[in-house]
């Protein structure tokens, strides 16, 4: 049932963010706002790493899952995840994109996670989205523990309890995720001869958008670093984070979408819940923000440590495209389903293009309120792109994005959909 998964999901991603918040709040405390720069720093290397480790697995495995057996899809994965991490050591070596003596275990635990996420392609391919969710849980519960204990008995506690921390959830989920994989199960056959081609092919697309994001997401940090300094980072992404968990809900009901958009033939009904899910989406964030914009920053102050002051405007200039990109979920998961993931990697790179072209002018003159526009502004110029491409193949105006007293009963009827086994994706 589509209500039992979304909810789940939710709830899920509700809990891991609320782990996540307290490893800040230890981080905060524990090492401070350069501390919080440097573990910032950290989690961008091991993302960047994972997109060439990540090629042949997870988003690709998700659509090859049912249609190849596994047998000639993991053991690729792995060989690429290793290949990928050894190249990237080396290329980390000469590039200074992640803290100086954190090369090896950035890589290290990249390679890790892309294995990790290979198997999650496989549960979330097989429908296992309970597993999926779960493990994810303990993960975040195993992530804050270790880290607890590392700063509370580790002598001179720094960035590297973290990273060790890392470790210990990483390996874990990579373990369970491995043996809830079960079974192998039928397939549709594939011609032999298509399935490197199918690898790369939705490899490609798929990780090309999710590099280009990353750095529409996160290429301000390395400008903030280099321009302000590593403390103020710690507070960017701090801000940005808060920021951004009002993704939660939109990103949940992304995979709702995406699961029905890929099992409907009626071009009308895929319109429709594309624009209930944008508004739904839109909802949910602009309530979020609406309560981080009220809290004082004291509040801040007392959860994250005494040096993480000034959140408020970062988060109030962040709110526009945060609000963008929460629309911008239930188009990309649109287009996904629609397996047009060329529109999402455009519109990420637009988005990359305004923060490379805008980002170190406005930070330089602005400082962190700068790098909060410029992210707006870059998420709203991929908001756009796709908005353009939407609106023009079903022939809808702006007009079409206003809410109307049906969409309530129209959202609930898409969390009430019942869908058979076999039409689940996601």
């Amino acid at each position: 049932m589509m209500l039992k998964h979304a909810t789940g999901t939710v709830l899920a991603r509700l809990f891991i963010t609320g782990m996540n918040l307290l490893v800040m709040m230890l981080a905060g405390h524990a090492l401070g706002a350069e501390g919080l720069g440097t573990i910032g720093l950290i989690v961008l290397g091991i993302t960047l790493v994972m997109l060439p480790a990540n090629l042949i697995g997870g988003g690709a495995m998700v659509y090859l899952v049912p249609r190849v057996p596994l047998g000639r899809l993991l053991p690729p994965a792995y060989v690429c995840a290793m290949v990928s991490a050894a190249g990237s050591y080396l290329v980390l070596r000469k590039v200074p994109l992640v803290p100086d003596g954190f090369e090896g275990h950035v890589c290290t635990l990249a390679c890790i996670q892309a294995v990790y996420s290979a198997h999650f392609g496989v549960l979330l391919g097989r429908e296992r989205i309970a597993a999926h969710n779960a493990i994810n849980a303990i993960h975040s519960v195993v992530l804050l523990s270790a880290f607890a204990l590392l700063l509370r008995f580790r002598n001179g506690s720094d960035a590297h309890a973290y990273v060790y921390a890392c470790y210990a959830a990483f390996t874990l989920s990579a373990v369970l995720s491995s043996a809830a994989m079960g079974r192998s199960v039928p397939v549709k056959l594939t011609n032999r001869h298509d399935v490197p081609r199918m690898l790369l092919r939705q490899g490609f697309w798929v990780q090309g958008a999710n590099g280009l994001q990353l750095m529409n997401y996160r290429l301000a940090y390395w400008i903030v670093e280099h321009t302000l300094g590593r403390a103020a980072l710690g507070m960017y992404s701090v801000g940005t984070q808060l920021a951004e968990s009002a993704w939660i809900a939109p990103r949940s009901l992304g995979m709702v979408l995406v699961s029905r958009v890929s099992n409907l033939e009626e071009v009308a009904r895929q319109r429709d819940l594309t624009l209930l899910t944008a508004k739904a989406a839109v909802g949910v964030a602009l309530g979020v923000i609406l309560v981080l914009a009220m809290l004082p920053d004291t509040v801040f102050g007392i959860i994250f440590g005494k040096g993480i002051t000034g959140l408020r405007p970062i988060v109030l200039l962040l709110a526009p495209g945060i609000l963008s990109m929460s629309a911008s979920q239930a188009f990309s998961h649109y287009f996904s389903g629609k397996g047009q993931n060329r529109h999402n990697l455009v519109g990420s790179g637009l988005g990359m293009f305004i923060t490379a072209g805008l980002g170190w002018w406005a930070i330089q003159h602005w400082g962190l309120k700068g790098a909060a526009l410029t992210a707006s502004l870059a998420y709203t110029t991929s908001l756009l792109y796709q908005w353009a491409v939407f609106s023009r193949r079903h022939a809808v105006s702006w007009h079409a994005l206003r809410p109307t007293r049906a969409d309530m009963d129209r959202l609930s009827g898409l969390l009430r959909m019942k869908s058979r086994p076999h039409q689940e994706r996601s």
